[in-house]
């Protein structure tokens, strides 16, 4: 079985991490045959952390993992520290496929996305510019 673990920051306030977890059920009900499992993770500040996330994964019958980091740019936290996490996981599970994907706003329609929203926003709703 093939999982996928979203992986973003954390936050102290729950309902940020919530949205993560609901962008995880959304994703579970697209992802057809492509995912059989698709789970939240959190580098800091929400539970489960990464290899806690894999480990989830595992014991729900995962043979692949693969970690997607929810974030827009590549600063410390995309191009060490996660990567140190996923490391982890591997160590700790080895007979697992744990692949690390490319990072969200890495993605080359994260550029259409972003015309898309700013198109739909709408006119007139008060604000200037």
């Amino acid at each position: 079985m093939k999982a996928l673990l979203v992986v973003a920051h954390g936050s102290r306030r729950a309902a940020s991490n919530d949205e993560v977890r609901a962008l995880c059920e959304r994703l579970q009900k697209e992802a057809g045959a492509e995912f059989s499992l698709v789970r939240a993770g959190f580098l800091d500040l929400a539970e489960p952390s990464i290899p806690e996330g894999v480990a989830q994964c595992v014991r729900r019958g995962a043979g692949q993992v693969v970690v997607l980091p929810y974030f827009l740019s590549a600063g410390r936290h995309v191009s060490e520290d996660i990567p140190a996490e996923v490391e982890k996981a591997r160590a700790a599970h080895p007979h697992v496929a744990i692949r690390l994907a490319p990072y969200l706003g890495a993605a080359p329609e994260i550029s259409g996305l972003l015309l898309a929203l700013a198109a739909d926003s709408g006119e007139g709703d008060g604000s200037s510019g």
